[in-house]
């Protein structure tokens, strides 16, 4: 159960937690068509930040783009609904939850003139794989079911429907007594996480799927221009599961898994079977960032 906060921004207003509701015909609820974005606000050295906080509503903007979707409020009031949110839970560091979404209307797949809503939820969360995970990295395996072909689901949006792929791939996961599911592509090379992008180290070398089978992660992103900040040598190119069980390092990135090491795959130890140098060294570089403690990268937070 997530923690409760006080308020969430619907439409322009604050509402009571418990007073955020829905019509039970909105129309994404049964259709799947929105949009959401994941934030993390941290307790940062000056004050609580928002970690990138520009790239994650201007994909929450694309994401509506390809979804044929017009949120009725601009960039920057969708900015400051998330800091002014962030602001009046009196939250240090929270998980942030934009959601833009067809309200009640018409029913069937065509919504017609169905009202967009847009709302913010913020509030408490910890690591998401747990402290453990982060620490000594997690159990992973190779899921029955493949990531959604690149014409069937549009790779480059956060469509709150594509995610019953991920829901299903987890419960899997969680029932086989693991604590995370990969996904492979419907060509069979590997793709994601249920809400990570994936990263491996062979060599010395660090390699990442290619952007046309999987979401531009932000955090992916990041980890890149860090990666290639530290001179270490960065790929991006399809590889295979097998890969990764001779893989020196597997780690997984997201807003919510943040740097989260992978010890093992399909009951095969990966590496040392202990969080390895280079995910160790991106991962210590991360938390400093998100931190406040490196100047270099101050432009990446926006200081509530």
């Amino acid at each position: 159960m997530l923690t409760e906060s006080k308020k969430i921004w619907m439409d322009g207003k604050f509402v009571n937690w418990a007073d955020a509701n829905i019509h039970i015909l909105t129309h994404t609820l049964h259709y799947g068509t929105g949009a959401f974005e994941g934030i993390r606000c941290y307790r940062a050295k000056n004050g609580s930040a928002v970690f990138r906080l520009k790239e994650h509503v201007d994909r929450l903007f694309d994401s509506c783009h390809i979804l044929r979707i017009d949120p009725p409020f601009s960039r920057q009031q969708i900015s400051k609904a998330i800091t002014d949110t962030v602001k009046v839970n009196g939250l240090k560091e929270c998980y942030i939850r934009p959601l833009v979404y067809l309200g009640y209307g018409a029913m069937g797949l065509y919504p017609k003139e169905n009202p967009i809503r847009v709302a913010v939820a913020v509030w408490p969360w910890g690591a998401y794989l747990g402290e453990d995970g982060i620490k000594n990295g997690i159990r992973a395996r190779i899921s029955s079911f493949a990531r959604q072909h690149v014409n069937a689901a549009l790779t480059k949006s956060k469509t709150c429907g594509d995610y019953v792929n991920s829901t299903l791939a987890k419960r899997e996961a969680i029932a086989s007594g693991y604590e995370e599911a990969l996904l492979l592509d419907t060509s069979g090379f590997v793709s994601e996480g249920t809400g990570q992008n994936i990263f491996m180290v062979r060599d010395g070398e660090l390699i990442t799927p290619p952007l046309p089978s999987v979401l531009e992660g932000i955090t992916r992103k990041s980890i890149i221009e860090m990666a290639q900040k530290l001179k270490i040598r960065v790929k991006e190119a399809s590889f295979t599961r097998d890969e990764m069980y001779i893989a020196d390092e597997v780690f997984l990135t997201g807003t919510a898994a943040e740097v989260t090491p992978v010890r093992e795959i399909d009951d095969r130890t990966v590496g040392s079977g202990k969080p390895g140098p280079v995910t160790k060294k991106l991962q210590s570089l991360f938390f400093r960032i998100v931190k406040g403690e490196e100047k270099a990268y101050k432009a990446w937070l926006t200081h509530i």
